[in-house]
């Protein structure tokens, strides 16, 4: 028998036959052989593709202010070469913009951001702030809006960190469903479910409607918006 000071645990013991300092080896522990040996790695995120949510302003967090959009992706049939939509939702009016786009990657996502942009002269009045997931359509977000919006990456696997946009999708699944291919779907017919959500009166801003609410708004800037509220 040993005396307690005389004992080590089984992580000291191990690290000794590790050192070599005992005759033993690890193939002479067959328990052990059967461990994962190897220390563990905390995997990091290596993609930093912007401003993080937690820097987001309160006034973004309160919705107290225009001009604050949550934006993402809305797939239908899941194959290669497949349409998505491009949804942007202002959280504060919860207006919806839908857009058809080629598909579901950076390049279709940049070419229709920087378009939205060039058409309208008071961009960074209208889109004062953006927050997306980390989704890898995003990464060229925060470098397509450099110098006119804001834009913050919400925590991964963190949906409800743009909730507002999460839920205007889940009305828009209303008429798209999952494994609905969206090339059945023409230009002109998004319009219409976009046309649908943006006058379907809500109990949040006092039955007023989403087009109501932003035009309110574009009528504190000046210029026109009218390819963003369509008639």
């Amino acid at each position: 028998m040993f005396n307690s000071y005389e004992r080590v645990c089984a992580k000291t013991l191990y690290a000794y036959i590790d050192a070599g300092l005992m005759e033993l080896n690890n193939m002479d522990l067959w328990l052990k052989l059967q461990r994962n040996t190897k220390p563990k790695r905390v995997r990091e995120d290596k993609r930093n593709l912007g401003k993080s949510i937690e820097e987001r302003p309160s006034e973004i967090n309160d919705r107290t202010t225009f001009g604050h959009w949550e934006i993402d992706t809305v797939v239908g049939k899941k194959t290669k070469d497949q349409p998505v939509l491009l949804t942007m939702t202002e959280r504060l009016t919860r207006y919806q913009i839908v857009i058809k786009i080629q598909g579901k990657h950076e390049a279709a996502v940049n070419e229709t951001i920087r378009s939205l942009s060039q058409d309208n002269p008071n961009f960074p009045h209208l889109f004062k702030s953006i927050t997306s997931d980390n989704g890898s359509e995003f990464a060229g977000l925060s470098e397509t809006l450099f110098g006119l919006s804001d834009v913050y990456f919400a925590h991964p696997y963190a949906s409800w960190e743009r909730g507002t946009n999460e839920k205007h999708n889940g009305i828009l699944r209303r008429f798209i469903p999952k494994v609905k291919s969206l090339k059945d779907y023409t230009i002109q017919q998004i319009k219409q479910m976009m046309h649908w959500m943006n006058h379907l009166p809500r109990k949040i801003l006092k039955y007023k409607t989403p087009t109501e609410s932003i035009l309110f708004h574009f009528n504190q800037i000046q210029g026109t918006y009218s390819s963003l509220v369509p008639s």
